[in-house]
């Protein structure tokens, strides 16, 4: 890994061009390392995003809302969640106060799924850059926003 222009032997109009180009390659290098993380797991990395959600609520969560706290939105998620549903680690409940609101929730062996996984750190990605450094281009990516 090192210069982008190398990497792809391109060279850019600008470094505005070249920042843009380089956060889309290593976007979607990490999501490649990702899928292949999980996938012995046989969940994907949206899958194992709404488990963690799910977990962190404490309490049974709207789709909607699950959608919303997802990192990667997906127009799918709808599908994730069955295909978690179905393998048990997730369940839908009716809402005591609305039968037509579904909420969702995470069950045992979801909680004891998630501990098979260890903490995917991602220091891999970022080992090159100090505590200093790596807040610097989380500011620069939430300016960017």
């Amino acid at each position: 890994m090192g210069d982008l222009s190398k990497e792809i032997n391109s060279k850019f109009a600008n470094n505005k061009v070249k920042a843009l180009l380089n956060i889309v390659y290593t976007a979607n290098l990490i999501s490649t390392r990702q899928n292949e993380f999980f996938k012995p797991f046989g969940i994907s990395p949206q899958q194992y995003n709404i488990l963690r959600i799910l977990k962190g609520a404490k309490s049974p969560l709207k789709v909607q809302t699950i959608k919303e706290r997802m990192l990667e939105r997906s127009p799918n998620a709808t599908r994730l969640m069955d295909k978690l549903c179905a393998k048990g680690y997730i369940e839908r409940c009716a809402s005591k106060e609305d039968r037509r609101v579904v909420k969702i929730t995470i069950t045992k062996a979801g909680l004891d799924f998630l501990e098979t996984i260890p903490i995917h750190s991602h220091s891999e990605f970022l080992k090159n850059l100090s505590e200093e450094e790596a807040e610097q281009l989380s500011n620069l990516l939430d300016k960017m926003r």
